[in-house]
């Protein structure tokens, strides 16, 4: 009998894009770079759905309707609706309706590294652990050089979590089965845990004083 080799999984700490991160690179004058734009635009409309590159790759003008996105993701079978987010509203106004075409996950991923240089704030050196044949590795790189087409999902996660989006209506897009892993998944530091809580006492004192 041959020898079974166990496979050893590559785990990567991964980042995700602030709010203000993705208005600066939404901001971003791409019009003399149609290849970009079209990047840029498709990367935004995974950062305010939460789908998988998969899905929102191939999302369709019939998957909109009465201000919804309604699809049955690829990965899982599972039904998932989303409502259009003002910025996706933006897109499809820009397109006719449509979403932009969609190009390679690795022609998108080489594409955003490009995008995200160009925002000033992405130069700032950012720490990632990798997981690599089993020994973690440190990474200490521009937070440019890390964007890929799954940061955007993780961006719809952390983001909707610290704006107080509750766990579970995150999960029912995200598509996590557990709390445990949808927490393990989403990025959030000490300091925006510490500053939600911030938020979440200032709005009780808001209320007491009304």
């Amino acid at each position: 009998k041959g020898k079974r080799f166990k496979t050893v999984r590559e785990n990567s700490d991964s980042i995700y894009l602030t709010e203000e991160e993705l208005q600066a690179i939404e901001a971003l004058n791409l019009a003399q770079k149609p290849k970009l734009e079209r990047v840029r635009d498709l990367f935004l409309v995974g950062c305010y759905t939460g789908l998988r590159f998969s899905d929102f790759s191939n999302l369709r003008a019939e998957n909109i309707k009465n201000g919804f996105i309604e699809i049955t993701q690829i990965k899982t079978g599972d039904p998932v609706a989303v409502p259009v987010h003002p910025v996706v509203q933006r897109i499809l106004k820009k397109y006719d309706n449509e979403l932009p075409k969609a190009i390679s996950n690795q022609k998108m991923n080489d594409y955003l590294k490009e995008i995200g240089r160009m925002v000033p704030d992405l130069h700032e050196r950012t720490s990632k652990s990798i997981t690599k044949g089993g020994l973690k590795v440190s990474m200490n790189s521009p937070k440019w050089e890390m964007i890929t087409s799954h940061t955007a999902r993780r961006s719809f996660a952390t983001n909707e979590y610290l704006a107080g989006t509750p766990t579970i209506t995150i999960m029912a897009i995200t598509g996590h089965r557990t709390e445990k892993a949808f927490m393990k998944y989403i990025k959030v530091t000490p300091r925006e845990h510490a500053r939600l809580l911030g938020q979440r006492w200032s709005n009780r004192q808001s209320l007491k004083a009304v």
